[in-house]
């Protein structure tokens, strides 16, 4: 059974890119680009890795990954940060990551993280 990966991000053409990339590297993938109801599309997709972007236009990846972190039923899921906007000054790991990838991020890189971290499931 494929690994699933779930992926949210408001840039359309950054969701079909991660897409493709994954999808050929064996993943099962499911992109969303709202952040509306992301805890439900989680519970129901199942995933092995969410993937989410740091500024959004409707939230905020740190504060969704603490959301996943508090649920009883999501927390173990590893959770990937991308941002195209990396800032010194915020604590990321507080979020409860365990990644974070800059934008423009090297696809080698995105793949060798997702590999690492849904290897631990």
């Amino acid at each position: 059974m494929l690994k699933r990966i779930l992926v949210l991000d408001d840039n359309q053409d950054i969701l079909e890119v991660v897409n493709e990339v994954l999808s050929y590297e064996n993943f099962d993938v499911h992109t969303t680009c709202t952040s509306n109801n992301i805890l439900q599309v989680a519970r129901d997709y199942h995933p092995d890795l969410v993937i989410l972007d740091f500024l959004l236009n409707d939230g905020n990846g740190g504060e969704i990954c603490k959301q996943f972190k508090a649920d009883s039923t999501l927390k173990h899921i590893p959770v990937i940060i991308f941002s195209a906007y990396i800032n010194r000054n915020v604590d990321y790991p507080s979020f409860g990551c365990e990644a974070v990838i800059s934008k423009p991020f090297d696809l080698k890189e995105l793949v060798d993280k997702v590999n690492l971290l849904t290897s631990k499931n």
